[in-house]
C-alpha cells in the first residue's frame, strides 16, 4: 500500500530512466502506436522503494526488457490514472480495496495464468483470502503484504509513560490525554483516510468495513479530537523524521516504519524506533500486481511478474524493503531477522485480530473525503 522512500541512488537510477516519460507513454497509447507491443519495454507505476535495488537491473539483463519505473505515493494517484484510460503503463501496484473497486470498473486485463507459470509458488490462503475481492484471482497477483500500526520513538514514550506498554494499544493515538503528552516531540498520521477511518472504527468496536454513514461520522469524529495533538498528515516524510528523531509517534505502513528503525540504528543517532501491531487489531492489507485492459506491452508484463514469483527473487525485495512476500519457498531465503520479526510475520493470534480494507462505494468515497478535510483543517 503504501509510500516508500526512495535512497539517492535509486532515485537518481529511477529518474534517469523515466525523467518526463510519463506524458509521452500517454500520448503513445492514446495515439494507438502499433509497434509499442513488439518493444522491449516495460512501464511499472509503483511505490517508491518498494522493491530491491539490483531487481530491475538482473531482470533487464536477464530478460533483454528496458524498464521504466515510476512512481506514486497514494493509491488515490494510481486510481485516478487507471480511470482516465491511457496511461501507458504495463503494470502497476494497486492495494487490494483499490484493486477491488478497479476490477469492478473494467479498468485490468484477465490474466492468461499459462503465461506465469511461478503462480504455483503463491501460498494458497493468501490467494483465498485476495479471491474475496478478486474472484478467481482472475487479475491480480499479490506482491507484498504488509500492516498499519504505530510507530513510536522508544525513549520519548518511555519518558512519557514510564514505559512503552501502552504502545501496543491504540489508546496511545485516540485518547487526547495520551497523543497530549507527545505533542511537543512530533506526532504524524498517514494522510489517508482509506487507512485511518477503518482503524478509527474498529476501534470503537464498530465494523471497519462499515458504509454506514452515522458510523462512519463517529470514527471521523474521535479523529478530530486527537486533531489539536497532530503535528502533520503525510505519508511519507515519517520514514524520515522517525529515522532523525524529529518524529517521537507515526500511525505508518509496517515497512516503513521498520525501515526508520534500521536508518537510525545505521545512522547510530541514539534514536531508537519500534514498530507495534496494537492489540485491538489492525489492518492488514496486499499490494496487488495487475496488468491494464490498455498496456501497451503485456508479455512483458507477464514476463516481469513471473520473475517476481521466483523464491529467490522475492526474498531479495523483502530482505530490501521489509515487507512479507506470499511465497512460501522464499521464506527460507529471508534473513533470519525478518522472516522471526513478529512485526513483518504476524503469529497466528495477531493475525487473527486483522482486518482487511473494503471496497467503498462512490457515495463513501465521497463521505471520507469530505471528512478527511474536515479534520485536516481542524473543521
Amino acid at each position: 500500500m503504501k509510500l516508500r522512500i526512495l535512497t539517492l541512488t535509486l532515485a537518481s537510477t529511477l529518474l534517469a530512466a523515466c525523467g518526463g516519460k510519463g506524458d509521452q507513454r500517454a500520448d503513445a497509447a492514446k495515439s494507438g502506436d502499433a509497434g509499442a507491443a513488439q518493444e522491449k519495454v516495460l512501464n511499472v507505476y509503483n511505490y517508491s522503494d518498494y522493491i530491491a535495488e539490483d531487481t530491475i537491473p538482473n531482470f533487464e539483463k536477464a530478460s533483454g526488457i528496458k524498464v521504466v519505473y515510476d512512481t506514486f505515493d497514494s493509491d488515490e494517484m494510481v486510481e485516478t490514472k487507471l480511470l482516465a484510460g491511457g496511461s501507458g503503463y504495463d503494470l502497476v501496484v494497486p492495494t487490494l480495496n483499490f484493486f477491488g473497486r478497479q476490477i469492478q470498473a473494467g479498468v485490468f486485463l484477465p490474466l492468461d495464468k499459462s503465461k506465469i507459470p511461478n503462480l504455483a509458488n503463491l501460498d494458497p490462503e493468501v490467494m483465498k483470502r485476495i479471491a474475496q475481492q478478486d474472484p478467481d484471482n482472475k487479475y491480480g497477483v499479490p506482491y507484498m503484504i504488509g500492516t498499519t500500526g504505530i510507530g513510536y520513538n522508544v525513549d520519548k514514550v518511555k519518558a512519557a509513560f514510564g514505559s512503552t506498554d501502552i504502545a501496543n494499544s491504540w489508546d496511545l493515538v485516540f485518547k487526547p490525554e495520551n497523543i497530549a503528552k507527545l505533542k511537543d516531540c512530533g506526532v504524524t498520521l498517514l494522510d489517508t483516510p482509506s487507512d485511518l477511518i477503518p482503524i478509527a472504527l474498529n476501534y470503537l468496536k464498530l465494523d471497519p468495513h462499515s458504509h454506514d454513514p452515522a458510523q462512519i461520522q463517529q470514527a471521523a469524529d474521535l479523529i478530530k479530537k486527537i486533531r489539536p495533538y497532530v503535528q502533520n498528515f503525510h505519508s511519507s516524510q515519517y520514514v524520515t523524521s522517525l529515522a532523525n528523531g524529529s518524529t517521537c509517534l507515526a500511525v505508518g505502513w509496517s515497512g516503513d516504519i521498520i525501515q526508520a528503525r534500521d536508518r537510525a540504528e545505521e545512522a547510530q543517532n541514539g534514536v531508537q524506533v519500534a514498530y507495534s501491531i496494537p492489540k485491538e487489531g489492525a489492518p492488514q492489507w496486499f499490494d496487488m500486481l495487475a496488468i491494464p485492459k490498455d498496456a501497451p506491452h503485456p508479455e512483458n508484463a507477464y514476463a516481469f511478474i513471473n520473475y517476481l514469483l521466483q523464491p529467490e527473487v522475492a526474498a531479495s525485495n523483502t530482505n530490501f524493503i521489509h515487507y512479507a512476500n506470499p511465497v512460501p519457498k522464499a521464506t527460507p531465503l529471508v534473513s533470519e531477522e525478518i522472516r522471526n520479526d513478529p512485526t513483518i510475520y504476524p503469529p497466528a493470534d495477531v493475525a487473527a485480530k486483522m482486518f482487511t480494507y473494503s471496497i467503498n462505494p462512490p457515495e463513501v468515497d465521497k463521505l471520507y473525503t469530505r471528512l478527511w478535510t474536515e479534520i485536516k483543517t481542524g473543521r
